[in-house]
């Protein structure tokens, strides 16, 4: 059985090829022992700025005359650093037996969507992927086209088209989820294009500028298997009839399945109101929203490293926060060397996000300022109430800021204090399409403008003062998160009271980022595996 060695420590100058040596130093071997080793995580210790380290954890395999070292027996370990590793197995579920007489469907092509499509191609069942939107080809292009000022186009932008919103969502990997399924999210990430040192990195970013590549890597991996990806296609509604899944109407007309993988992300509004009419159980539910907030990056990188020569070495520093004052305020999505991007899918309306391309090379730093409102505070106990909230507030930053889809921005300083912006101060920020001073209490709701001016003070504190110093708000972000939750039965993963509807992802309320949509997407299309038999057997 191999060993997990941990908490091994490395000048952050030091190469990675120096980690076998401090690997077989801890286990009382020479180097050339360990027949077989390889990186499990990898983080950063700033702590100390007069000596940032990597701290590594490592699988290793020694041959057995070489376990006798320092008192390590073979029913166990000498320390917490040193331990048997026993990998937890990826668990591929037998196939069901209930026959499918069409191809599952795939609804929409974001992170869940996608990592289901994937596996249901893998395992023979042929999914057709539907996407609203357009190819990355196409995408990429329409999305320059709005950064320079041309007109919105609701199916192709920054939220809709093939890798959904996280294909511009800046690619972090981070995920509090671990064990065989995320591993295997993550392989698959790699096959398609990823750095395969994203595996243990302690900050694993497949980068903006790589995401289409990586989306359109799947979508060719998926064709050859059998798959088939229908783009321009916007699911309008459900066929049910005694309580099972018969259809899709869509707006190319009417597909017949018996399994749907309902993957729509956290902003295909009109979808969920098409299936709170069809009668499908949704629900309410907490959501992050607040504003984005802008340093110069070499700011942060000097907060962080202390030394301007760790930026070589270690790249753009990013950082995480939380303020408790009443309500938690903390930084989300935190974009190193990134650019402050429009989150719009809808006419008149405005959000934003943030992204960083591979290098981290801008220089900026954003982040989200966030707080969580919960559903009693919507207003209204309708179950699409959150998602009026923050219809409502991105309706007012359009307007406030010109109607023009420039961005409002204030000076972070200006806004705990409550003054009212310079109208013709020209603030600086990473938005492509213009910014207009405004005032930024305007664009969120009350408690959560509170929350923000209570939080950031605090946060600059944590900064010793440097936090507010240079740094600019723009917003709203309402984004984070879904406001709404399509209800599911844990053990089947289906609808309640409607077999065959699979719903997953950050639209459907149960993830938070790119890995656990993937992962949630592919735990959805295992049980959809256990229940039908694949398609392999028939011509399609």
């Amino acid at each position: 059985m191999p060993l997990k060695v941990s908490n091994i420590r490395l000048p952050v100058e030091e190469p990675e090829s120096a980690l076998a040596d401090a690997v077989a130093r801890r286990l009382g071997v020479k180097s050339d022992e360990l027949t077989r080793w390889r990186i499990l995580r990898k983080s950063l210790d700033a702590r100390s700025r007069t000596g940032l380290r990597f701290v590594y954890s490592a699988v290793v395999h020694l041959p057995e005359e070489s376990r006798r070292f320092a008192g390590i027996a073979l029913d166990g370990a000498r320390t917490n650093d040193i331990q048997w590793f026993a990998p937890t197995r990826f668990e591929e579920p037998s196939s069901g037996d209930e026959p499918l007489f069409e191809r599952p469907i795939v609804v929409g092509s974001g992170p869940a969507g996608l990592l289901a499509g994937y596996y249901l191609a893998l395992r023979g069942y042929a999914p057709l992927i539907l996407e609203r939107g357009r190819p990355v080809k196409e995408r990429v292009p329409a999305v320059r086209a709005f950064d320079r000022g041309d007109n919105l186009d609701a199916e192709n932008n920054y939220l809709f088209g093939e890798g959904g919103a996280g294909c511009f969502s800046d690619g972090k990997l981070t995920c509090r989820l671990t064990g065989p399924d995320v591993d295997w999210v993550i392989e698959r990430f790699i096959e398609c294009g990823g750095r395969p040192s994203i595996v243990y990195e302690y900050r694993p970013h497949l980068g903006s500028n790589r995401l289409p590549m990586i989306c359109r890597n799947f979508r060719r991996k998926i064709e050859a298997l059998g798959g088939e990806y229908r783009f321009g296609c916007r699911f309008e509604g459900l066929d049910i009839a005694g309580g099972q899944i018969r259809g899709v109407r869509t707006s190319s007309g009417c597909v017949r399945t018996p399994a749907v993988i309902l993957a729509i992300g956290h902003s295909a509004r009109d979808t969920y109101r098409v299936l709170f009419e069809a009668g499908v159980p949704l629900s309410a539910k907490a959501f992050q929203l607040g504003l984005r907030i802008e340093h110069p990056q070499e700011q942060v990188n000097q907060q962080k490293y202390g030394r301007r020569e760790y930026v070589d070495l270690l790249g753009a520093a990013d950082y995480s926060l939380v303020a408790r004052a009443g309500r938690d305020v903390f930084t989300f999505c935190m974009c190193a060397g990134g650019t402050v991007i429009p989150s719009v899918s809808e006419p008149a309306m405005f959000c934003t996000n943030g992204m960083s391309n591979s290098r981290h090379d801008t220089p900026f730093a954003n982040s989200g300022i966030v707080a969580t409102l919960s559903p009693e505070e919507f207003g209204s106990p309708h179950p699409l109430a959150g998602m009026e909230v923050q219809r409502r507030f991105e309706s007012a930053a359009f307007q406030l800021a010109g109607g023009d889809y420039c961005c409002p921005i204030q000076r972070a300083s200006d806004f705990v204090a409550g003054r009212n912006p310079d109208p013709k101060s020209r603030l600086p920020s990473s938005y492509r399409r213009g910014v207009r001073p405004c005032r930024l209490d305007a664009v969120v709701p009350p408690a959560v403008a509170t929350a923000i001016r209570a939080g950031l003070p605090i946060m600059d504190r944590k900064w010793h003062g440097d936090f507010l110093r240079e740094a600019v708000l723009v917003g709203p972000e309402m984004r984070g998160s879904s406001p709404v939750r399509l209800d599911r039965e844990p053990e089947s993963r289906q609808s309640p009271g409607i077999a065959g509807l699979y719903p997953v992802g950050e639209g459907a309320g149960f993830a938070g980022g790119i890995v656990s949509a993937a992962v949630d997407g592919l735990i959805s299309a295992k049980a959809l595996v256990e229940r039908f038999a694949p398609l392999t057997s028939r011509k399609l």
